[in-house]
């Protein structure tokens, strides 16, 4: 078994809630709603892998201080407990469990050169330095460094800006163009085809290859500083100096260094601009977003650009640090995608060829779509309906430029093919359902082929096509991951039947929404657990559903998860998996199997398997819809009870308060959601089910002027139940919403209460699910 710890296992199990007394925001004492102030540590430590350093809401350049890049939990660059820093770079993921970017780091000091970091254990061994006083909030970043440097940082959209105030003396600012994530289970170069060139001006450009996630990315960058060196140093692969008068250098793991012979007289300023298609394109973007060296007037408005994108959500109530978590979870929800179109509109497709977006359009990157496909994207369609819209006509073109067709998991113009299925469909069908325009039919022939065309080639998200189109199911004895996939495909299965339908293809649609069903094929009606099935038709005798797979040894029969968790994977056709199970009884017995179920694990479970309530786990994605489930079997209390449960103990302020990865904002986006009230367990419906809201009052701002209003009457920790529900002064009998009726404003009323209710129970309250309303 693995050790337990509050990622592996609560203190408790079952539909319990936390007790206590009532904090000052109980009955009776309403505040005014405000936006919060996000604490940007929050996912810093544990095992969440966000930075801390300065962005715009999804912005390219994401400059933030780099502490390590080996290990898993070096994935964004960054964890509070390495305790040293090697520099600041340029590029990072937010929450991932794969790491990759931190292109272009620059090291300011006043030690003697040193051209490698040294180790976290030993950091005076490279040039690490330790640190103190470190403070950030959104769009700005500052901290002290041991050598005597005060370090700034901020950004513009394509550029970082650092500001470095030295103590009087000699100084230099080392650019480590080696520096990456690299991990002893690399294979390869990890940076080649680099090369470094100074220009008579003074201005440093550059572009790298970079062979780790997004293998065979590229990255060129156009720096300036604010005063002139009084030597500068170029290193090739070998660590040696170049010959003096060197201007320009290629190879592999390149670094050069700017020397200052009295580096305390005035700030030294560094901005740099970024581009993944060339040089120029880096060049533009310092020309035209950063003209001077006005560093403050830069923070200026990277705040006054947050201000507006974290207003979007004003609450009251709830504790002090549960006001923070919800500004710190709306903060990381805007991270990601990252933009990707240089200023004259150009970026690399996944074609690999540059392709140019018409002016008022943009690509991007950084689409985590098996995890944010379920919350943080319907989240964005809510919240700023003109992004969402941005980003759907983005998928659209890249879909139909992809030689892979449907979106992955696209980084930097590399399809990385991470996770299993093509949920891009889902983002597309959710979009079109809530009304958002866009040139679906461009993207439909590509989406065809993955749906139909046996000889489109498959990518590693997309084996056993053939086996699901000809079984009804992946068998686990020839693909991997197979029980997973079956469930995963068929979701897609029901998004591309809606994009069929939207687009005219009905017979393609029914096609779809038949084979949407496959999901039974690997559900024994007779355990009713998710099993892995052979290719004969047998299901795995010797089943054990805390196991990960039948032959482990060979490769597991889930996607980061067990039997148990992939049990209820299904999100589209609720009511067929509970007729499957024998009924509503049967369907809510095993619910409560899982929530109550011992949290036991076996030693080869992944670490992403974490936040565990019996053994549904919240840490990773697979299971966020789960506790909503209850609604559709008619036990809404249980879910009501379930999901304040899961807001108060799997959320904290403080560098380990994210239960698992943060995952470009989709476990930030589960709780915003959930605070409000409401899930989308199916996007594709465009519906949101009701849960138990955590704030006595929300305001979210829904587009075009209107204002969504979210009262929760009588509300207290204990106090978790939906007594009634009103939508705009009248009453309302669904456990439900549709997205339509969100996004035109109004006022939702929850009286809430100490026990369960009759509320949502009836038949025809329940939510729907592949379009059918129980009657």
């Amino acid at each position: 078994m693995i050790a337990t710890s509050r990622r592996q296992l609560l203190t408790t199990t079952g539909l319990l809630l936390l007790g206590g007394a009532r904090p000052a925001w109980s009955l009776g004492t309403e505040q005014a709603p405000a936006a919060g102030k996000p604490n940007l540590f929050i996912g810093t430590g544990g095992h969440g892998h966000t930075f801390p350093g300065a962005s715009l809401p999804f912005g390219m350049a994401q400059l933030s201080p780099d502490t390590n890049t080996h290990g898993w939990d070096a994935c964004s660059g960054y964890h509070q407990k390495d305790g040293s820093i090697m520099g600041f770079s340029h590029t990072h993921l937010s929450g991932t469990g794969i790491g990759d970017m931190l292109d272009i780091l620059v090291v300011p000091t006043r030690r003697e050169l040193k051209l490698v970091p040294g180790t976290v254990e030993k950091p005076g061994e490279g040039y690490r330095q330790r640190y103190s006083d470190e403070h950030a909030e959104p769009g700005y970043y500052r901290v002290k460094l041991e050598t005597g440097v005060l370090a700034e940082l901020t950004v513009t959209e394509r550029c970082g800006l650092h500001r470095y105030r030295f103590e009087p003396g000699p100084a230099h600012i080392l650019i480590d163009f080696a520096h990456a994530i690299e991990d002893d289970w690399d294979k390869g170069i990890v940076v080649e085809n680099a090369s470094l060139e100074l220009d008579r001006d003074g201005t440093l450009t550059g572009g790298r290859q970079v062979n780790r996630w997004a293998k065979g990315r590229r990255i060129h960058f156009a720096m300036q500083l604010s005063r002139k060196p009084d030597r500068v140093q170029f290193f090739g692969d070998d660590g040696k100096p170049a010959p003096d008068g060197t201007a320009s250098i290629k190879g592999n793991r390149l670094k050069v260094a700017f020397f200052f012979d009295e580096a305390g007289s005035e700030p030294i300023l560094v901005k740099t601009g970024l581009s993944a298609v060339d040089v120029q394109g880096a060049r533009d973007a310092l020309a035209q977003e950063v003209q001077g060296w006005d560093f403050d007037g830069a923070v200026k408005a990277a705040r006054s650009v947050w201000a507006k994108a974290l207003g979007g959500i004003r609450v009251s109530g709830g504790t002090e640090a549960q006001r923070v978590i919800m500004a710190s979870a709306l903060y990381h929800a805007q991270l990601a995608p990252t933009l990707f179109t240089d200023r004259d509109g150009r970026y690399v497709g996944l074609d690999r060829q540059v392709h140019r977006a018409v002016k008022g359009e943009e690509a991007f990157s950084t689409y985590s779509l098996w995890d944010t496909y379920r919350a943080l994207h319907p989240l964005l369609t809510l919240i700023d309906p003109g992004r969402a819209a941005l980003l759907t006509r983005d998928l659209c073109r890249q879909t139909a430029q992809s030689p892979a067709g449907p979106l992955v998991w696209p980084l930097q113009g590399v399809e990385t093919a991470c996770m299993i299925g093509w949920h891009g469909v889902s983002v597309l069908a959710e979009a079109h359902a809530k009304g958002i325009e866009a040139d679906y039919a461009a993207a439909w022939p590509n989406i065809r082929r993955r749906a139909f065309d046996r000889d489109f080639k498959d990518i590693d998200s997309t084996l056993g096509r053939g086996f699901y189109y000809d079984l009804g199911y992946i068998p686990c004895d020839e693909v991997w991951e197979s029980v997973s996939r079956t469930q995963e495909y068929a979701y897609d299965d029901w998004a591309m039947a809606h994009l069929a339908e939207a687009v005219g293809a009905k017979d393609d649609a029914a096609a779809l929404r038949k084979r949407a069903q496959n999901y039974r094929g690997v559900i024994d009606p007779q355990t009713r657990f998710a099993r892995p099935r052979f290719k004969d038709g047998s299901w795995w005798k010797d089943y054990d559903p805390i196991q990960i797979g039948h032959n482990v040894k060979k490769w597991r029969d889930y996607t980061e998860a067990n039997g148990w968790q992939a049990t209820f994977l299904n999100q589209h056709d609720v009511y067929g998996l509970i007729e499957h199970f024998g009924g509503d009884a049967a369907f809510e017995k095993q619910l409560d199997a899982l929530f109550n179920a011992p949290s036991t694990l076996p030693d080869n479970a992944p670490p992403d398997i974490s936040g565990l309530v019996g053994q549904y786990a919240h840490g990773n994605e697979p299971n966020h819809h789960v506790a909503y489930m209850y609604a559709y079997c008619g036990a809404p209390a249980k879910t009501q009870a379930m999901v304040r449960r899961l807001l108060v103990e799997m959320y904290r302020n403080d560098p380990d308060g994210v239960i698992g990865n943060d995952d470009c904002g989709q476990m930030s986006a589960w709780f915003i959601l959930s605070a409000l009230g409401f899930y989308p367990v199916d996007p594709v419906s465009a519906v949101y089910v009701f849960g138990s809201p955590l704030f006595d009052l929300a305001e979210v701002t829904v587009g075009n002027g209107r204002k969504l209003t979210i009262r929760a009457e009588d509300n207290a920790p204990d106090r978790p139940y939906v007594q009634s529900v009103r939508w705009n002064d009248k009453p309302w009998t669904r456990n439900w919403i549709a997205h339509a009726d969100l996004v035109r404003g109004g006022e939702l009323v929850f009286e809430m209460g100490p026990d369960p209710s009759s509320f949502g129970t009836a038949k025809a309250d329940r939510p729907p699910s592949f379009g059918i309303t129980p009657r």
